[in-house]
């Protein structure tokens, strides 16, 4: 059992760090500074923040302190909210009622095709397999 020491002080972002166009998109978001560890999940403690390879490789993920995870666009959202006011508001408004199911499908729709996006490259592109679980 881990100490108060130990205990994580910020939420966690958990990004794809092979994808040359989710680094791209971090390394925005990274411009507004939202109050969070920012990591490439190859290279985090997946046990320890309670995410699995597959839902990493498959989406973004947002681990709260308390170990509560969001993924997809509501982890997009949450990392937008633990941004300055303005950019709290964006986070917030993604998850409102309608907002939030159209965030989603975009959210994947981008996810699916990330490779063929601006800085993509074929190691961006995620398998069938990852595709169903998520």
């Amino acid at each position: 059992m881990a100490s108060d020491d130990d205990k994580r002080q910020r939420p966690v972002l958990v990004y794809d760090g092979d994808c040359a166009f989710c680094t791209s998109c971090v390394r925005l978001l990274e411009r507004i500074r939202p109050e969070a560890e920012i990591v490439a999940w190859q290279l985090a403690d997946l046990n320890e923040l309670g995410v699995t390879e597959e839902q990493a490789a498959a989406a973004v993920q947002w681990v709260e302190i308390d170990g509560t995870v969001r993924s997809g666009h509501e982890a997009i959202a949450a990392s937008l909210s633990a941004a300055g006011r303005f950019w709290k508001i964006v986070g917030r408004a993604i998850l409102l009622p309608g907002i939030s199911s159209l965030a989603a499908k975009a959210y994947r729709l981008v996810a699916d095709n990330r490779y063929r996006l601006p800085g993509g490259t074929p190691a961006c592109a995620v398998n069938d397999g990852d595709r169903r679980r998520s």
